[in-house]
């Protein structure tokens, strides 16, 4: 086998030509801020304000926090002011940023698809007990996110999650965001490639490196040797994904430029196969590229996906090579598509025997006394720890064989499902407005309600389908790759008052059939119609569909009636909830 190791070149600069108007790209030259963002990480590096939190603003209080760090540099510490009670979402793009604050914090933890030892599990639950009025969300960024956190007990937070190996170091801002790992890593017996020394390379040589905290906008990076593609490569501005090259053997294909939001769009794939060892390097490249190429002017346009848009993929691959590797990758078609995602919900058998449990709590909401009661069970019955999931969900692993129904029927005592609907296995919710100062709609407990309601409705649901509930328009639930995406807005009810509502996305997926859900024209549900509306949407797929057809496939050829919810087909008493 010939040496692969990374050998740098001297750097080619390869031929772009500058742009007639300027984008703030570092690279040519644009280095004077061109928005507030921009020139707030140019006065003061925002790495800086950790020692602000630690030895004035939590001594001093929320009232001596400089609006600059508040607003801003407080991000890269994971820690965002949340919305203050009682404003409606409404006045979500109309009042100023400071008139939303609250006095508290959301404050974000990551995981980077690390196991966590039950000491660690247990760690994050008394954070959420003590510190955050016993809250505690799993997010689809493998966090765990906190609310009602006072700046004066930052500092305690941050010992206890450094006595646990953890961090909420740029977990938010314009930064290496949290990675999403395979939650099976090591251990699936189908495993492609265990990734995991990538993941904590590229978190030791760049998390809290100064030459990485300014990029344009956030970098999301995912990885996975899981042929399941667990941790949805699509979606992210850089993603490693687990690939076979005939001669070399497993590796990884590199996928960069996906994003969704506003303006989504699919990660172009670079059909390339690098080892394990030079994952960080090439992660280092891409890094690179979007922090000097990027743009800067316009926030609306400084993901990487706008970049690799316009540059195109081989374009794109050739600045790699040439001025950040130094060397030629070796291409490789990049891996097929899995049928669907893989969430690794129920019992499953891990390579050495043992079993790793997935488990559903609903819509990612736990709370820090919950954590505690999982931590107990995972020493009690000698589980090895729990990962977190990109589809807010856990993964308790290395399970002996005969603690496996012990443990199951312990977690459902504390509503902990490894045997759970389609529904409660396939429902995502972002923070909405209960917190974000960006939401304008209710979803957390919009989407419990909601799963319990069609628990009742169809019980027996022989398919699973996918329902993504967002707040605003960003897609932190990734609305339009749901089978029914619903972002949150305010509509017209039928007595032509404002009321809270969803605009619907139907059919997205990613795996085999990745696309973007289909919005139909001037199409909306109020929140208080959601129930009723889904319900004659499911109704018409199950009377309608042909044998094996899937949700995405059946949402594409329907009739626009059918998937308006204006006719019903088969059994309408469906739509009458079961006592």
């Amino acid at each position: 086998m010939p040496d692969l190791r990374y050998k740098p070149q001297p750097p080619q600069k390869t031929e772009i030509p500058r742009p007639k108007r300027g984008e703030g790209q570092w690279a040519f030259g644009y280095t004077e801020p061109l928005n507030k963002n921009e020139q707030s990480k140019k006065d003061d590096d925002p790495l800086n304000v950790r020692d602000r939190i630690l030895h004035i603003y939590s001594k001093r209080g929320f009232d001596s926090i400089d609006p600059s760090d508040l607003r801003g540099r407080f991000r890269w510490m994971g820690l965002y002011t949340q919305r203050k009670p009682g404003i409606d979402g409404g006045k979500t793009a109309i009042l100023d940023e400071e008139e939303l604050d609250d006095r508290y914090f959301m404050m974000r933890v990551r995981s980077d698809g690390a196991l966590l030892s039950p000491a660690a599990v247990r760690a994050l639950g008394e954070i959420g007990r003590d510190y955050a009025r016993d809250t505690a969300d799993v997010t689809d960024r493998e966090n765990i996110q906190y609310h009602w956190i006072r700046v004066e007990d930052v500092p305690a937070i941050w010992e206890k999650l450094d006595e646990a190996g953890l961090s909420s170091l740029e977990a938010c801002g314009d930064s290496p965001r949290p990675f999403l790992g395979s939650p099976v890593a090591g251990v699936a017996v189908d495993e492609i490639i265990d990734g995991t020394p990538a993941l904590e390379e590229i978190k030791r040589r760049y998390l809290g490196d100064p030459r990485f905290s300014n990029f344009p906008r956030k970098f999301k990076t995912a990885l996975t040797g899981h042929p399941g593609h667990d941790v949805s490569p699509e979606t992210n501005d850089v993603s490693f994904v687990g690939t076979v090259h005939p001669e070399h053997g497993p590796g990884f294909d590199v996928w960069v430029g996906g994003g969704l939001s506003t303006n989504p769009m699919l990660a172009a794939k670079l059909g390339v196969w690098i080892p394990l060892d030079e994952v960080a390097d090439v992660w280092e490249g891409v890094a690179g590229i979007f922090r000097d190429y990027g743009y800067r002017r316009l926030r609306s346009r400084a993901r990487l996906k706008f970049l690799v848009a316009d540059w195109g993929v081989e374009k794109f691959r050739e600045v790699l090579e040439n001025e950040y590797l130094g060397k030629p990758l070796v291409s490789n078609p990049s891996p097929p598509p899995p049928t669907g995602h893989r969430d690794h919900i129920g019992v499953h058998e891990q390579k050495d025997g043992n079993f790793y449990v997935g488990v559903a709590p609903t819509a990612g909401r736990v709370s820090g006394t919950l954590l505690i009661q999982l931590a107990d069970l995972l020493e009690e019955h000698g589980a090895s720890g729990a990962r977190l999931t990109p589809y807010q969900k856990i993964v308790i692993l290395g399970v002996a064989p005969d603690k496996v129904e012990p443990l199951i029927d312990a977690l459902d005592l504390i509503g902990l499902s490894a045997r759970p609907s389609n529904w409660r296995r396939n429902t995502m919710a972002c923070t909405g407005i209960e917190f974000c100062k960006l939401a304008i709609v209710d979803t957390k407990e919009r989407a419990r309600k909601l799963v319990a309601e069609l628990e009742k409705r169809f019980p027996d649901l022989d398919t699973p389908i996918t329902v993504n509930v967002n707040g605003c328009p960003n897609a932190c639930a990734r609305t339009q790759v749901a089978d029914i995406g619903l972002k949150g807005q305010l509509v017209l009810d039928d007595n032509g008052r404002q009321v809270e509502g969803f605009q619907v996305h139907l059919g997205g997926a990613t795996g085999l059939q990745a696309n973007f859900g289909r919005k139909l024209r001037a199409h909306k549900v109020t929140s208080a119609g959601l129930d009723d509306y889904i319900s004659a949407l499911v109704v018409n797929y199950l009377a309608d569909r042909t044998d094996g057809e899937s949700f995405t496939t059946w949402v594409a050829r329907a009739e626009e009636e059918l998937l308006r919810g204006d006719k019903v087909l088969g059994d309408e008493p469906l739509l009458e909830p079961v006592p």
